[in-house]
C-alpha cells in the first residue's frame, strides 16, 4: 500500500483522521486492525474516529465511520460536520450536500470554518429509568440520536467520575448488548447546559460528542421546557448548538452546529500500522 493523504480534523474537540477513498487507497483486508492502529495516540496520528470518504450514485458521497477502537459506528454527529467540511473543500461536494451513512441520508450546510448537519430523528426516548450501579441506583434518561445515549441530570460535572461511572453504565446490562454512550449534564442559565461524555467505542471520556450534545440539549427541554436552540458546553470549552423543533412530544428537524477545523495535512506511512 502507497503512503495515504489524510486531513486531521477536530469538530470541538473530536479529532478524527479524514481519507479521500474514492479510489479505494484503503486496503480492506485488515481495515479494523488499520483503523485501530492509525487512532493509537503517541505510537500513530492518532484520533477519536476515522472517516472514509467514498463515491455514491445518490449523494455526494457515503462515509464509513469508525472509532478509534477500529468498530464501526452509525454516526457520529461532530464526525458528520468535519466530513462535511472535508467534502467541501476538496471539491467533492458543493457547501450544501447530503451523504450517506449507517444511519441514513445526511444533509449538511459549510459555512467558513463551520459547517450544521441535520440529523436523524432520535428515537427509544425513555425519561428516568432507574438502573442499579455499584454506589447505588442512578436514575438516567435514554434517547437514540442515531446512536444510543444515556443523560444523568448532576449539580455540577467536575467531580464526576466521568470514566469510571460511564464506564458501568456504558457496559450495564440495561443497555446490553449494544452498550450505551454516557452523558454528563449541568444546567446553566438561558438555555446553555454543561456537558461531559464517556464515549462508546473510544471508551474514554471524550473533548466533545456530537450526538450526546443532542441527546442532552432534548433531555434538558424534555424536563425543564428549554426552547431552541440550546447551546452545548463541551469539555474543550467550545460550543456546540442543537437547533430542533418539537410537537406533541416528538423532537424533528434537529441540527447540530459548530467549528469543523483543520488542524493538518499529511499523509500515512505503512510504519504508522505496520507495527
Amino acid at each position: 500500500m502507497k503512503n495515504i493523504p489524510f486531513l486531521k480534523m477536530s469538530g470541538s474537540g473530536n479529532d478524527f483522521i479524514i481519507i479521500d477513498n474514492r479510489n479505494n487507497l484503503v486496503d480492506e483486508s485488515g481495515l479494523t486492525s488499520f483503523v485501530k492502529k492509525v487512532c493509537m495516540r503517541r505510537m500513530s496520528a492518532g484520533a477519536d474516529g476515522l472517516i472514509l470518504i467514498e463515491k455514491h450514485d445518490s449523494a455526494d458521497f457515503k462515509w464509513r465511520f469508525f472509532n478509534s477502537d477500529g468498530g464501526r459506528a452509525e454516526m457520529c454527529g461532530n464526525g458528520a460536520r468535519c466530513a462535511a467540511r472535508f467534502a467541501y473543500i476538496n471539491g467533492i461536494a458543493g457547501s450544501g450536500m447530503s451523504f450517506v451513512t449507517d444511519a441514513g441520508i445526511v444533509n449538511a450546510e459549510v459555512t467558513g470554518d463551520r459547517s450544521m448537519v441535520k440529523m436523524p430523528e432520535p428515537s427509544g426516548f425513555k425519561n428516568n429509568c432507574l438502573i442499579q450501579l455499584n454506589s447505588g441506583p442512578l436514575k438516567v434518561s435514554c434517547v437514540n440520536t442515531g446512536v444510543p445515549h444515556a443523560v444523568i441530570v448532576t449539580d455540577g460535572i467536575d467531580g464526576v467520575d466521568v470514566i469510571g461511572t460511564g464506564r458501568e453504565i456504558r457496559f450495564h446490562k440495561h443497555f446490553a448488548p449494544a452498550g450505551t454512550n454516557v452523558n454528563f449534564i449541568t444546567g446553566i442559565e438561558n438555555g446553555t447546559i454543561s456537558i461531559r461524555t464517556y464515549e462508546r467505542g473510544v471508551e474514554d471520556e471524550t473533548l466533545a460528542c456530537g450526538t450526546g450534545a443532542i441527546a442532552s440539549a432534548l433531555v434538558t427541554a424534555f424536563k425543564n421546557k428549554a426552547v431552541s436552540p440550546v447551546n452545548v458546553i463541551t469539555r474543550s470549552g467550545v460550543i456546540l448548538t442543537i437547533h430542533f423543533s418539537r410537537d406533541n412530544g416528538r423532537f424533528y428537524d434537529i441540527y447540530l452546529e459548530g467549528d469543523a477545523r483543520v488542524i493538518y495535512k499529511g499523509e500515512l506511512w505503512e510504519d504508522s500500522w505496520k507495527y
